[in-house]
């Protein structure tokens, strides 16, 4: 799972240096055993950057679910994962505790604010370019937008 982090219309992106180029990602990571997403999320997002989102108004909303079968450069064993991503808009005195740097990897990854519009034209993972935009739009009643897959044809790693 994974969050939208928004900010005065703009987002947080984790920039990664890959051998094919860069790609952005979203803040987040794996539901451990006994967690339900929502912890997951919280505990991910404290971890990667430093940031505790208990004091929000609202708590994050799950906006978008997206299945991922993609073959990972060099290996020849086909990925799974279930994208659950959650959008959450973060007021100023939460927005300026966001690290500047993923806090849990050994590169350091820089943290990016970008547009929401900027950002929709990115190498984004998950691949929920086309439908950003929708990130910043209410919450809707009807559960989570279910994406297209992330395939070997409609995703390539870098």
């Amino acid at each position: 799972m994974c969050a939208v982090l928004l900010h005065d219309g703009r987002l947080a992106l984790i920039r990664r240096e890959r051998p094919d180029g860069v790609q952005h990602t979203l803040p987040g990571g794996l539901v451990e055993e006994g967690e339900d997403p929502a912890t997951a999320l919280r505990r991910e997002l404290l971890e990667e950057l430093g940031l505790d989102f208990a004091g929000l108004p609202e708590p994050p909303a799950l906006r978008f679910v997206q299945e991922q079968e993609t073959e990972r450069p060099g290996e020849s064993v086909v990925f799974r994962r279930r994208h659950l991503v959650f959008t959450a808009y973060l007021p100023g005195r939460l927005h300026h505790t966001v690290a500047v740097a993923e806090q849990d990897d050994p590169d350091r990854a820089p943290v990016v604010w970008l547009p929401v519009a900027d950002a929709a034209g990115l190498h984004l993972y998950p691949a929920i370019g086309p439908v950003l935009d929708q990130a910043t739009l209410a919450a809707t009643t009807g559960g989570p937008l279910s994406l297209p897959p992330m395939t070997g044809g409609s995703y390539r790693w870098r």
